[in-house]
């Protein structure tokens, strides 16, 4: 598929993205496929299935020929519910059957590569140490085997930008990168480590189900923050994209208000024995529930914002927290976010109760104080 930029036929694809999931498909590839259209994106996108799971050979071939996604949610407390249609994508491949070319694009054709792999796809395998690429081996070690024909080539580093859920994404990534390619030549690893740009970056929305074959339910939130360095280059311009020099407030907000919000849920939902709203939104369509959790952020997580000087966009993205609870489409289960529950605990809620003591918040904090006696009883 030929994709037009100012008139000129592209032919060429300068962003890989490995993983098919429905995520990447209602975030960095529906924001390439936006900014494309207004001339403001870097180009089209190659999509690898990294796993070879052929549950999704027809994804990955429905991919190319275009697909829907559908933002169903509030925006601005009216309810939306509109499609977007994706055409970024030129190519799908599959590194179980298609590894050449796909070393061959990454070789010749791309500057970036995307990534969304899941933890699992992280986590070192057994396959790891073989001397030669092995398609049971974890993401970071197929590209340590993947990217060796661009180091031999003379081509010049590439930017790797993974999106997985994991602090220091980019960091970490380059890291266990390395650490497979322990065995490879000194000067292969010092390219990897140094002239590969490794970019650390959040991402967050909602995406709630998928379309078959291709496409996904979104909500209408979305926001990748990626963190500045003078070598930075954009895949694409996007009103969801936000260039930060720290992205520590970011996580913050996400960790100590979006999700801690949905932690206090989930303890009082435990406290009423697993009776009442089931839902998250149903939780905020009963009156008192949603005024005890607007009364709990701004009573007793705000100050703490504000004592560790991050109170300026807390309040708003408050706001916009609520607002994305209350999404009248989206089937969000207390008892799927209960999974885990102590380590969430102590992750959200714990955690900052910790860092706003740390900053000289002294004000009280009944209800999340006694959401944390749960970590003991």
């Amino acid at each position: 598929m030929d994709h037009k930029r100012g008139g000129k036929i592209l032919s060429t694809t300068p962003i890989v993205q490995f993983g098919t999931s429905r995520f990447l498909q209602a975030h960095a590839a529906l924001f390439i496929s936006q900014a494309l259209q207004a001339g403001e994106g870097l180009g089209p996108v190659t999509v690898v299935q990294s796993s070879g799971d052929p549950a999704r050979a027809g994804r990955v071939s429905a991919l190319a020929k275009g697909y829907d996604v559908r933002i169903r949610g509030l925006e601005d407390g009216e309810a939306v519910d509109r499609v977007a249609r994706v055409s970024s994508i030129a190519r799908g491949l599959s590194l179980a059957g298609d590894q050449a070319e796909v070393t061959r694009i990454l070789t010749e054709e791309a500057l970036i590569v995307i990534s969304n792999v899941s933890e699992a796809g992280l986590m070192r395998r057994p396959a790891d140490r073989s001397p030669g690429y092995d398609a049971a081996m974890s993401y970071p070690a197929k590209l340590a085997h993947l990217l060796r024909a661009r180091y031999e080539a003379g081509m010049g580093p590439l930017q790797m930008m993974p999106t997985e859920l994991v602090r220091d994404n980019g960091r970490v990534l380059r890291d266990l990168v390395l650490e497979a390619a322990g065995g490879m030549e000194a000067d292969y690893r010092r390219w990897l480590g140094e002239e590969v740009v490794w970019v650390n970056s959040l991402v967050d929305r909602i995406v709630s189900e998928p379309i078959e074959p291709a496409g996904a339910v979104a909500e209408p939130y979305a926001l990748w923050a990626i963190e500045d360095r003078p070598d930075l280059v954009l895949p694409c311009r996007h009103a969801a994209i936000d260039v930060v020099a720290d992205l520590g407030p970011i996580e913050r907000r996400k960790l100590f208000i979006l999700n801690l919000g949905h932690t206090v849920m989930v303890s009082q939902w435990l406290k009423r024995r697993r009776q009442g709203p089931q839902l998250v939104r149903e939780v905020m369509a009963e009156a008192a529930m949603s005024r005890e959790l607007a009364a709990l952020y701004a009573e007793e997580v705000l100050p703490g914002f504000a004592a560790g000087g991050e109170g300026e966009g807390a309040e708003a993205y408050v706001a916009i927290t609520l607002e994305r609870f209350a999404n009248p489409y989206l089937d969000h289960r207390l008892a799927d976010i209960a999974q885990n529950h102590a380590e969430k605990l102590d992750r959200r809620i714990g955690a900052f109760l910790d860092w706003a003591r740390t900053n000289g918040d002294g004000s009280a904090k009944p209800r999340l104080e006694a959401a944390m006696k749960e970590r003991s009883s």
